[in-house]
């Protein structure tokens, strides 16, 4: 590594902003690349031959290796160091996607994929990692996570309209070649521009059987949730799975508490402040993916709207999230306790969803959608903006990778878990809407009536559940997270070993 790429600690990095921009756009990268291929799927699904039972895994092989992978590419980021992880993660993600738009065929194309997922297993951790080290004034800190947590939260809307233009006016194949240029230019700014704080590195060995044992309990729990999804909740294959997860994840826990160098210090996630991030955190990705799924397909199928126009509705609450982060959040954390942030958010953001239980089939979009929208956009940005910095603060230097990789996880699992159980959820009051009225239904326009409204019912039942979910998100976020605001006196630690805790340090003006 050059004379350049690290920092005396305790001195602020000159190029920090410039660094910011290229962490950004990292991240705008890999969050785009959540929603933009679901856009293209039909279209690649028809060029490469892709049988209706094996679409899901365009989707899939990126969630298993993505969320298997995380604590994995976290410690790398430790071990390594966050600049040469982000680099080769940039660099791979981009041969990947290289590799995804030239598909020729279904095997090329699930490669390609899983290829990505591992490959942004490695960047995303590193990514808010290097943030972690790089802020460290409290008010600098706060701008940086309410940008940062802006991308995170609106990335996957603008996704849905980047993926919708590229797929209508040029080929599905630019949703894969998009990442290019956005990994070249991340990759290339911060090799100049970045430097890392001395003494931050993790020289300790790998724990392999952590590996090992994360990674395989993480790909069952995400593979359980996705399969529950399309073939059940009692699906042999799909119990086998959650079987397996939690005996593969109680085993790691096991090992971890007693290997001298763990792959996740058990400190990072018992801490009563982090715990409480992770867990709120995750609940409330719950609640927003099955919201998102549910609003594309009541936009597109019962509205008719097109995938640009539907990117393009979804837009109010982009700007909802980015005022809520940048503006709110931001200006607020150096002022009050994250606690009063993230309960107070997910509140607003359980009104928005409650807005949205309204939805019937000739529902207008200023009149419910609008609004909806914006309370849901205010109040994730507001929470998820002193989540993201909190999930670092704190940890040892030599940890923030891995403690930003359960950011990550939280997020992964939380949006597994939302597509299956909200869909589920859907599925089941649709079926039972459309066996209760379609017997009064004479004509083929009257079951076709039913049918729709069979399918906004759904829609609906399940919001009201996601209703519910943000609430336990806000009153968990109240209840557990009792840290002062940044640069204040902090609130009692909490978890074993928190006393020898190395922070990163926090300092208010």
């Amino acid at each position: 590594m050059s004379e350049t790429a690290v920092k005396a600690p305790g001195v602020p990095d000159a190029g920090r902003w410039k660094a910011l921009v290229f962490i950004a756009l990292a991240q705008l990268m890999v969050v785009l690349d959540s929603t933009i291929v679901n856009i293209a799927l039909p279209s690649a699904q028809q060029d490469l031959g892709i049988s209706d039972g094996n679409r899901q895994w365009v989707v899939t092989a990126y969630a298993l290796a993505f969320g298997g992978l995380l604590l994995f590419g976290g410690r790398i980021a430790d071990l390594w160091g966050r600049k040469r992880a982000f680099v080769v993660g940039l660099a791979g993600f981009a041969l990947a996607s290289a590799l995804g738009g030239a598909a020729t065929n279904e095997a090329m194309m699930f490669g390609a994929r899983a290829l990505q997922g591992a490959f942004g297993a490695m960047l995303a951790p590193a990514a808010l990692s290097l943030l972690a080290v790089t802020f460290t004034d409290a008010k600098e800190r706060a701008k940086a996570f309410g940008i940062y947590g802006a991308i995170a939260g609106g990335g996957a809307a603008v996704g849905l309209i980047l993926g919708g233009f590229l797929t209508e006016y040029l080929d599905w194949r630019w949703t894969f070649f998009v990442n290019i240029p956005f990994a070249v230019v991340a990759a290339a700014g911060a090799w100049f521009v970045i430097r890392e704080p001395e003494g931050g590195r993790n020289r300790s060995a790998l724990d392999v059987p952590g590996v090992f044992l994360s990674t395989l309990g993480l790909v069952a729990l995400v593979y359980g949730f996705t399969r529950a999804e399309s073939e059940g909740w009692g699906e042999s294959v799909t119990v086998g799975m959650f079987v397996a997860s939690a005996v593969l994840l109680i085993a790691f826990v096991l090992v971890e508490s007693r290997v001298k160098a763990p792959l996740l210090p058990l400190r990072v996630v018992t801490d009563r402040n982090r715990g409480g991030v992770y867990l709120s955190l995750g609940l409330a990705i719950i609640a927003m993916f099955g919201l998102f799924l549910f609003l594309t397909y009541y936009l597109q199928v019962v509205k008719g709207y097109s995938p640009v126009k539907t990117g393009f509705a979804f837009l109010p609450m982009v700007a909802g999230m980015i005022t809520g982060s940048t503006q709110i959040g931001t200006r607020l954390l150096t002022r009050v306790p994250p606690r009063l942030l993230m309960g107070p958010g997910f509140l607003v953001a359980a009104v928005g969803m409650l807005l949205l239980t309204q939805l019937e089939i000739d529902t207008s979009y200023a009149g419910v959608l609008l609004p909806g929208m914006v309370l849901l956009g205010l109040g994730m940005g507001t929470a998820f903006m002193p989540a993201m910095s909190m999930a670092t603060q704190g940890v040892r230097p030599q940890d923030a990778g891995v403690a930003s990789a359960m950011v990550n996880t939280s997020q992964q699992v939380g949006g597994a878990i939302g597509t299956a159980l909200l869909n589920t959820i859907a599925a089941s009051a649709t079926a039972s809407y459309i066996t209760d009225h379609i017997g009064g239904a004479n004509s083929r326009t009257q079951q076709q009536l039913v049918q729709i409204q069979g399918q906004v019912q759904g829609y609906t039942s399940a919001i009201w559940f996601a209703v519910g979910i943000l609430v336990a998100a806000s009153a968990i976020a109240l209840t557990l997270i009792n840290v002062g605001r940044p640069g204040g006196p902090a609130a009692s630690g909490s978890g074993e070993g928190a006393e020898d805790e190395l922070p990163i340090p926090v300092v208010a003006h």
